[in-house]
């Protein structure tokens, strides 16, 4: 068995005029999440963790902010495209543990609708996807609300060759 670990984190601003989205899944909040695409810190982390344990760069290279064609985009598409990724290189998504820090809102009421999107997404069961939500205690750019982060640890396995 030919098995790999891999580590993902990201973060993005809390702004007024933007919807939040986190795990694929849109949480009512008067403020949303700043950034290129439609800025979901749990996706892009979990991108991160996939890529980074198959040695495939890093979500920024894939997608850069910079480019025209992923403004505002989804980012379960990146996710899509991600996994795809993964698999064209012979592995297979196998568990992902992830951490929200947010001090608002609640997380806890939306774990269940984000672990079945993501699962969806990535074509794995649901049992399969851990997200667990965490405040910093009022301690740094979290803390303060300024902004949300995601952590994101995954296993891959490589297929057998046939």
């Amino acid at each position: 068995m030919n098995i790999r670990v891999g580590f993902g984190y990201d973060v993005h601003r809390l702004v007024a005029g933007r919807e939040l989205w986190l795990g694929g899944v849109r949480i009512e909040h008067e403020l949303g999440l700043l950034g290129h695409s439609d800025a979901d810190v749990l996706i892009h982390a979990l991108c991160d963790a996939l890529l980074g344990a198959a040695n495939l760069h890093d979500i920024g290279y894939h997608f850069p902010d910079t480019a025209a064609e992923y403004k505002g985009i989804d980012s379960k598409v990146l996710l899509r495209e991600t996994v795809r990724l993964l698999r064209e290189h012979g592995y297979e998504p196998g568990n992902a543990d992830c951490t929200i820090c947010a001090e608002r809102p609640k997380i806890n009421p939306h774990v269940d609708a984000m672990r079945a999107c993501l699962a969806k997404v990535m074509g794995v069961d649901e049992d399969c996807i851990s997200i667990k939500a965490t405040t910093t205690e009022r301690l740094g750019f979290t803390g303060r609300e300024e902004g949300i982060a995601a952590y994101a640890t995954v296993l891959i396995e490589r297929r057998a060759s046939s």
